[in-house]
């Protein structure tokens, strides 16, 4: 059971028996009243988004979800395939409302860590960090450096993203993917 203080972000919590993710946490005290945290709760089974507020007296039971890795094999009509790194044989569908608008990061081959609750699937962990590859870049026009300029580039996955100037077409770059912004070049072409 987790009291109130240790209810913080990136916990796992179950609230009216469904699992939440926890987003922020904020501990407030106003004047003549006792402290409470201000929490925004994300619902692991539906993805929408709540606010609550947990009082000194209240506590609650930590969700406790299995993470397997499977790789990523490929996409089709709104499916996503996934097979167990072990045994190839082993393959998993994953509906497309699991993953979001994250599918951008999704890259044949690579693991990805799948969150269980009650031995079914209910959300994807990616790495923080991804390499990608650039397919496409426009080139770079001289004297555009005056404000620090940027570009838009594509990469093999699909995603237009803003770069700086000096990436080219063919280099690996590196992508945050909480933020869905450039981190640093990898390598060069």
């Amino acid at each position: 059971m987790l009291s109130y203080k240790e209810i913080t972000p990136r916990t796992y919590i179950i609230l009216d028996s469904e699992p939440y993710e926890v987003l922020s946490s904020q501990i407030t005290k106003k004047q003549r009243q006792k402290p409470a945290n201000q929490t925004r709760l994300r619902n692991l089974l539906r993805g929408n988004v709540i606010e609550h507020a947990f009082h000194q007296s209240d506590t609650v039971s930590e969700a406790f979800l299995e993470t397997r890795a499977l790789r990523y094999l490929y996409n089709h009509r709104g499916e996503y395939w996934f097979s167990n790194p072990l045994n190839p044989r082993e393959r998993l569908k994953i509906d497309t409302s699991l993953i979001g608008d994250k599918y951008y990061f999704l890259k044949e081959n690579n693991l990805v860590d799948i969150l269980y609750f009650n031995d079914k699937p209910i959300g994807i962990k990616f790495p923080i960090k991804v390499n990608l590859k650039v397919v496409e870049a426009p080139p770079s026009l001289r004297g555009d450096t005056a404000q620090g300029g940027t570009k838009q580039v594509t990469l093999e996955t699909g995603l237009v993203l803003n770069t700086p100037l000096f990436i080219n077409e063919g280099d690996v770059v590196r992508i945050n993917t909480e933020t869905g912004e450039y981190v640093e070049r990898v390598s060069k072409s």
